[in-house]
């Protein structure tokens, strides 16, 4: 059987899923590193530029500019005590929030007045992400995003082009945590090294609310304590497998669709600006981890913000594709009246 281009690259992204899976088993800290450094650049990049040649999805003329305001906003939070900045605590939250349910409005609604009032009533009722800091902080541009909505991504892509191999390609996604979490589970492979340990520093916190609200580990008394949990133990191993796989995959995922998404058919100058960017980027990651994460934070926080729209334009296509299954295999009042 002969397969289309699209179940080629079908056929591509389960391979690369089982080889992430396979690395991420023996080094997930330092395969995250690697890909987070040489394969994450290149994408915020690309993927921002993809979406300002769509219009990043929405209504209006202007929504992106309201969500990169709230991106540099983040950032200057994230770099308040450089700046000697004072910001109310959970005030990234706030924001990410406004940004995240403000999508909607950018996404689904024409009308002016409507928009501004929708926009108005998501500010007022931000502080209620106060309750739900380790979602809008935490979770939501980590985990949620390279892993969750990169699913619905590949599903609506999947049912959209009624791409069997591409619904089987998520169903592989779904197993992967499976096997990285079952096959040799109480072998740690290959331990961090020093310079994994120091450069993965940063990204502690997830790492550590991932495995006490979702993996039972009890709160530790010392940072010291975390540390042998996190790098060390059978539960921050298998933790870190799922985190480096997520991580890979996503940026892989990006590229091995690039003839179908076609970020690539951009303006030579625009390209060349990327390319060097990617190459600084690099740089900066080699002469010092810290350096290269502070110099991308803002790239990276943003380009999470800007997929919002697209991510909501997927649910809701995956929401339509299931109605349209469900009431077109039921007949309709009048072909009833006709039996």
């Amino acid at each position: 059987m002969s397969l289309t281009a699209g179940e080629r690259i079908d056929v591509v992204n389960i391979g690369l899923m089982l080889v992430a899976c396979a690395v991420a088993m023996v080094i997930p800290f330092e395969l995250f590193l690697f890909s987070y450094a040489i394969l994450g650049p290149l994408h915020y990049l690309t993927e921002i530029s993809w979406l300002h040649d769509k219009k990043y999805y929405t209504k209006g003329k202007y929504d992106a500019v309201v969500l990169l305001v709230i991106g540099l906003l983040v950032t200057l939070t994230n770099f308040s005590k450089y700046l000697e900045l004072e910001f109310p605590q959970h005030f990234a939250g706030y924001l990410t929030y406004i940004a995240f349910l403000g999508s909607i409005v950018f996404v689904f609604v024409k009308n002016n007045f409507a928009r501004i009032a929708g926009l108005l009533l998501i500010i007022v009722t931000s502080q209620l992400s106060e309750h739900f800091w380790l979602f809008f902080l935490v979770f939501l541009p980590t985990l949620i995003h390279v892993y969750i909505f990169t699913m619905l991504f590949m599903l609506y892509g999947a049912l959209k082009s009624k791409s069997k191999m591409g619904v089987l390609s998520v169903v592989v996604l779904l197993l992967c945590p499976v096997l990285l979490y079952t096959v040799f589970p109480n072998t740690t492979f290959f331990g961090p090294s020093s310079y994994g340990i120091t450069a993965y520093d940063l990204f502690r916190g997830v790492n550590r609310f991932s495995l006490s609200h979702f993996m039972n580990v009890p709160e530790q008394p010392s940072e010291q304590s975390w540390n042998e949990i996190i790098f060390h133990s059978q539960a921050g191993i298998l933790l870190m497998r799922f985190i480096a796989f997520a991580y890979t995959y996503h940026y892989l995922n990006w590229f091995s669709k690039t003839r179908v998404i076609q970020w690539h058919k951009v303006p030579k100058a625009r390209f060349a600006v990327v390319l060097a960017i990617w190459l600084i980027s690099i740089s900066l990651y080699i002469y010092n981890y810290s350096v290269g994460l502070q110099w991308l934070f803002f790239l990276s926080f943003l380009h999470v913000l800007l997929e919002f729209p697209l991510n909501y334009i997927s649910v809701v296509g995956i929401g339509a594709y299931i109605r349209d299954r469900i009431f077109k295999s039921q007949p309709t009042p009048a072909q009833l009246s006709k039996k």
